[in-house]
């Protein structure tokens, strides 16, 4: 039969009875003949405990020593989901990042997975039929030695990686959602799940907001070409057939997608913060003198907006950060005024971002005006505006937020089956 790897999540292994549970899918894919290899992430909620502990042993910690902290979380779990596999029946082994290995930099909290060997799974699993419960969200620095971790959502991006290393059919990540929808259910009650989506839209949903999937996870699968499921472990084990196509959404090449919608999906985040400089001199090297502070002080910049004044001397330029960046943002900003040479700085953390992301947006003039248009009519002020082959997005007040998503959602036609 084919190959899988199955990534279980922090809330699908919050504890032994869900444990229990993750491993009757394992179990159902070993009896339907796969060769599996599962990845695992902390059980709920003990990450958060550790990091509070390295935090209360000392605010200013080694990153080293933090990582080798937070990563035993995942050890636990790879160790607990084997045993419960083995009552079950089942041939199975814990691996941890560094015995595969999984070889990283040396970023210690926020590592990038450099090389994965799974040249050992791949010879248990034709010499044993051994399934290799692995723990996600950790590697090793090959110079040091160091474990290292991949920073929050880890796993999911492990998983990926090793579903590319050993020639996976398919990776399917399970979670507390059963699958990737049109927008947040919670905001948009009449939001669809959908049966399919291409990688590069995907990888804008997850940059832009929705928290399915680790962004750097879908850039690992569309490099890779790894078909990847978003399923839940909520479903009864025994109520899915193995044989048949998994309920949930593939993330896949859009060769695969027969009917491309013009748009997939609308994503939102509340987590943004604008700053404006006003009056800037509009000279040679000023953008540089500007976000070139930023990126030293590793702080994000999204939005970029420049007005140019009519006798070409000053321009007003008004860009976004993450919120949790904004005081830094400003003080950096603030450091460097007598380079950048601006007259005064405004800033607002009332502010959401609204994106509209669809593949079909290629082919199909004036998606973006109906937008606006349909916004205006219901008198939200759109602050910025930034575009893309693939989706656009807009900054408004946040107060506005939902009324936006659901505005957008029906003009696009989300809510129909």
């Amino acid at each position: 039969m084919g190959r899988l790897v199955l990534k279980f999540g922090g809330t699908s292994v919050s504890d032994v009875d869900r444990i229990r549970n993750a491993a009757q899918h394992v179990k159902r894919e070993v009896d339907a003949g796969h060769d599996v290899a599962v990845v695992v992430s902390a059980m709920s909620g003990t990450t958060n405990r550790l990091v509070e502990w390295c935090r209360e042993a000392s605010v200013l910690h080694d990153a080293r020593e933090y990582d080798a902290v937070v990563a035993s979380g995942e050890q636990a779990t790879s160790g607990l989901l084997a045993i419960a596999l083995q009552a079950a029946g089942i041939t199975a082994r814990s691996w941890q990042g560094w015995q595969l290995p999984i070889h990283t930099s040396n970023a210690h909290t926020s590592a990038r997975i450099l090389e994965v060997n799974g040249t050992e799974l791949i010879k248990r699993f034709k010499e044993r039929r051994e399934v290799a419960v692995i723990a996600g969200f950790q590697g090793i620095h090959q110079e040091t030695g160091r474990i290292t971790t991949l920073g929050r959502g880890g796993s999911d991006t492990s998983a990926v990686a090793i579903a590319a290393a050993i020639q996976a059919d398919r990776c399917d990540i399970y979670t507390d959602v059963d699958g990737v929808y049109t927008t947040d259910p919670r905001v948009v009650p009449k939001a669809r799940r959908l049966d399919k989506i291409a990688y590069e839209e995907m990888l804008e949903l997850a940059s832009l907001g929705a928290k399915v999937l680790q962004v750097r996870s879908v850039e690992l699968a569309m490099v890779h070409n790894v078909r990847t499921f978003v399923r839940s472990s909520f479903d009864r084990p025994e109520d899915i057939d193995p044989r048949a196509t998994p309920p949930g959404t593939l993330i896949c090449d859009e060769g695969e997608i027969v009917e491309q919608q013009v748009v997939t999906g609308i994503a939102f985040s509340k987590d943004e913060a604008q700053i404006s400089l006003r009056n800037v001199k509009d000279k040679p090297g000023v953008a540089a003198a500007i976000f070139g502070p930023l990126a030293d002080n590793n702080i994000n910049v999204d939005m970029i907006v420049q007005n140019v004044s009519a006798d070409g001397a000053t321009t007003d330029l008004t860009f976004t950060v993450p919120a949790a960046d904004y005081d830094r943002a400003r003080a950096t900003i603030e450091q460097a005024r007598g380079t950048i040479g601006y007259e005064r700085l405004d800033g607002a953390t009332d502010v959401a971002k609204v994106s509209v992301i669809g593949i079909g947006m290629r082919s199909h003039a004036g998606v973006a005006a109906k937008a606006f248009s349909a916004l205006a009519e219901r008198n939200i002020n759109i602050r910025a505006i930034t575009t893309s082959e693939i989706k656009f997005s807009v900054l408004i007040d946040e107060a506005y937020t939902e009324l936006a998503v659901r505005t957008l959602h029906s003009l696009y036609g989300l809510d129909q089956g």
